[in-house]
């Protein structure tokens, strides 16, 4: 499998690292660096990488003045914890860019809102598992000798009389 690692540019790491940490509910820690820090999910997967602008001279990461932080970004996560997540993001931010509703393309519920460096940030709700009908059960019957097994259980008594 491979995987992407979304990287951008802000200007306070540990802060940033902070507000990402709220907004997905997880346990506040510090980045791995003063330059750079990896948002991860529970099971290790890269969520998102906060860089400092202008740290390791990486062209696109220079400044946010050449730029607007974003231009022809957009941060979308989805998350299994919706409500929660809409209760995080309310305590984080004034006001929202969407007020939740439903994305009619994907039929799940959404909002948006602005990241401390002006990213545009969409938290999407996973959907439900679809299913396909009631789960059938099958019956408990007792499956009846073919004449093949027959056959097969008439040869090994026959060898047992044989040999006895």
């Amino acid at each position: 499998m491979k995987r992407t690692w979304t990287i951008i540019g802000v200007s306070d790491v540990a802060g940033s690292f902070k507000w990402y940490q709220s907004l997905f509910g997880q346990p506040e820690t510090p980045p791995g660096h003063d330059d750079f820090g990896q948002i991860l999910d529970t099971d290790g997967t890269v969520l998102l990488c906060l860089h400092q602008w202008g740290a390791h001279e990486h062209p696109s990461l220079m400044s946010p003045d050449e730029a607007s932080p974003g231009n022809g970004l957009l941060l979308f996560f989805r998350v299994d914890d919706f409500d929660m997540a809409l209760k995080r993001a309310r305590a984080l931010v004034a006001r929202f860019e969407e007020e939740p509703h439903v994305n009619p393309n994907t039929q799940t519920r959404e909002f948006s809102l602005r990241d401390p460096d002006g990213y545009y940030v969409a938290i999407s709700a996973l959907p439900a598992p679809q299913r396909k009908g009631p789960a059938r059960r099958r019956p408990k019957k007792r499956l009846r000798p073919t004449k093949a097994r027959r056959r097969i259980r008439k040869s090994r008594e026959k060898r047992t009389r044989l040999r006895g």
